[in-house]
């Protein structure tokens, strides 16, 4: 039994263990040859989040979905590559949108160079992510393109907040679905498209992707509020200082509004204060790691992990399945 990935997976199978390291191999070289520029400065801020490391939870996700067709096949690890450079793309952006001052545990892009540089810096490699894309073919050309459309419209959608009359809990799942669910979906439908997998196993992993992506969101939005450590790779409770309200917060209003407690609308009062106050800021931590809308915030991810698993269930019984099994698993140890 061997390790592999960032979650402590067990992998049996020999072959799986080094077909799974070596395509991560290939990624990483492929990103640092993807974010190189004639101008060093570029080459800089570009391979910066790279550079900082991450889990490459989609890339390992491209390669586990390979093994369902023909692993080595040419457009794998380009697949792979194109995910992982649309996901730091995404990151640069979004750190510009929170305001945060660390990612991976180094200092953000907008930190380091301001948020035009950020920016900017986001976009090429979105660029590059287009160029490598363009060799692919068509039909990757299109998934791509549709994800990438979910993906913006579930960011414009958080940020537009939910219309009148609307579940906030049920608008923040459709909004994590599109910003999160649609890439880490697109990852298992590439690994398996590009190794020339059945079209029935495709869609299983694409619903399986889209389930597993929303839960990896939701643990990430338990850790920001649960963990004193540094662990999501963020500083805890960057999103209650910059005010927004993931899952464990809307669980609170939603109990708070239901039943009207007074300790819970303290809380609330508590959360719609300035928290870049650091003393609040601990305050509303502290408060929010012993409330129940914490636990039921693990429940719901918990949920969306047992769906994922649940969706597995036509693939053939085979170690690469076992391994997206334990990735349920790993995500819900994640949110403890």
């Amino acid at each position: 039994m061997t390790v592999v990935g960032p979650f402590g997976l067990s992998v049996r199978d020999q072959a799986l263990q080094a077909d799974v390291q070596a395509g991560l191999t290939a990624v990483e070289e492929g990103l640092l040859e993807a974010t190189k520029s004639e101008v060093p400065f570029i080459t800089e801020a570009a391979q910066h989040l790279v550079r900082a490391g991450g889990k490459r939870f989609r890339p390992l996700l491209v390669m586990l979905a390979a093994q369902f067709g023909d692993p080595y096949a040419p457009g794998v690890v380009p697949s792979a590559v194109v995910v992982e450079l649309t996901h730091l793309a995404t990151l640069y952006h979004d750190d510009v949108m929170d305001e945060a001052d660390v990612r991976r545990g180094v200092p953000s892009a907008n930190t380091r160079w301001g948020n035009s540089v950020a920016v900017l810096t986001g976009d090429f490699l979105f660029a590059r992510a287009s160029h490598i894309l363009a060799d692919l073919g068509p039909e990757a050309v299109r998934v791509q393109a549709e994800a990438f459309e979910r993906l913006v419209t579930g960011q414009i959608l958080e940020t537009a907040g939910p219309q009148d009359g609307r579940d906030p809990v049920e608008h923040y799942l459709d909004v994590l679905g599109g910003k999160t669910g649609s890439l880490v979906a697109v990852a298992c439908r590439f690994g398996a498209m590009m190794s020339g997998a059945d079209e029935t196993v495709v869609h299983v992993l694409t619903q399986y992707g889209e389930r597993l992506g929303v839960a990896f969101q939701l643990a990430d939005d338990v850790l920001d509020i649960a963990s004193d450590s540094h662990e999501s790779g963020k500083t805890p409770g960057t999103d209650l200082r910059e005010g927004i309200a993931t899952l464990p917060v809307l669980r609170l209003r939603e109990r708070a509004d239901r039943l009207g407690r007074a300790d819970d609308l303290a809380l609330c009062e508590l959360l719609d204060s300035d928290l870049t106050d650091d003393t609040r800021h601990a305050e509303a931590l502290r408060r929010l790691r012993v409330h129940p809308a914490l636990e039921q915030a693990r429940r719901d991810t918990v949920r969306y992990a047992e769906e994922a698993r649940a969706a597995l269930a036509p693939l053939r019984e085979c170690d690469a399945k076992a391994t997206l099994v334990q990735l349920c698993d790993a995500v819900v140890h994640r949110a403890g």
